[in-house]
């Protein structure tokens, strides 16, 4: 049967992991669309990889009161590549498509990247928190569609220049997809960590000679995807794809 899924974060259960609360559009869509009552089970997710079969205590129209009866496996595996998808900043709905798709392919990381030729400017800090809010509540309904129970993280918009000079402990490995200036990915695969990738696609008017050489001088691989001319938010899932095939879990 399929499960009836619903996202809480880890701070609505209770410290002992026995009872938890739904609130806001959760709860109204628990009670006033799939129009379930007390006694009804369901599974809950907390977007950090834990998912739980719960029963129904109570139900108004803000909040739903459910205890826990058992951890269980989450209804899809985590991919085994921590792939993290850096996208210059594309107009919304464009920017909302990727967020989707990129989270129902496995990808545990969404960075919006502020660059040269990118398709929008923000306008403050009060912009992008709007931008981000909704970006990552898209994140939450596409895994609870897909059955993960880690929700990626949609971080604040990150500059260009700011992201491939950062500095990484892990050493993981960083590609820069463009259409020009590069190899292909099967040239690269050799040299790649399959366990955390990093990669970064453009906006539709591609990437500056200035961003493509930063780049290059801190260590990012660049890598073209073929002869076509993609939309940027064709290019970021192929990409998605492409990497998952390679080194996670869409074989």
């Amino acid at each position: 049967m399929t499960r009836r899924r619903f996202y809480a974060p880890p701070e609505a259960f209770s410290s002992d992991l026995e009872s938890l609360a739904l609130q806001a559009e959760e709860a109204r869509h628990l009670r006033d669309v799939l129009r379930l009552r007390p006694g009804d089970r369901v599974h809950v997710f907390d977007g950090v990889g834990k998912e739980f079969e719960c029963s129904i205590e109570e139900s108004s129209k803000d909040t739903a009161r459910l205890s826990v009866l058992a951890e269980v496996a989450p209804a899809r595996p985590e991919s085994p590549l921590h792939l993290t998808i850096g996208v210059a900043l594309l107009k919304s709905d464009k920017f909302d498509l990727v967020v989707q798709k990129a989270t129902e392919l496995g990808v545990a990381r969404v960075l919006p990247v502020a660059t040269k030729l990118a398709d929008i400017r923000l306008r403050d800090d009060s912009d992008a928190n709007k931008r981000v809010a909704r970006w990552q509540r898209i994140a939450v309904e596409a895994a609870k569609q897909s059955g993960r129970a880690l929700v990626p993280e949609v971080t604040h918009p990150i500059s260009f220049a700011e992201l491939v000079q950062l500095t990484d402990a892990t050493k993981q490995r960083k590609l820069m997809f463009s259409e020009r200036e590069g190899q292909s990915l099967l040239e690269m695969k050799h040299i790649l960590d399959a366990k955390k990738l990093t990669g970064l696609v453009g906006s539709e008017g591609g990437w500056t000679d200035e961003e493509i050489c930063l780049a290059r001088d801190n260590n990012w691989g660049i890598v073209t995807l073929g002869g076509r001319t993609l939309r940027a938010e064709t290019a970021a899932i192929a990409v998605t794809v492409l990497l998952q095939h390679l080194y996670g879990d869409l074989r």
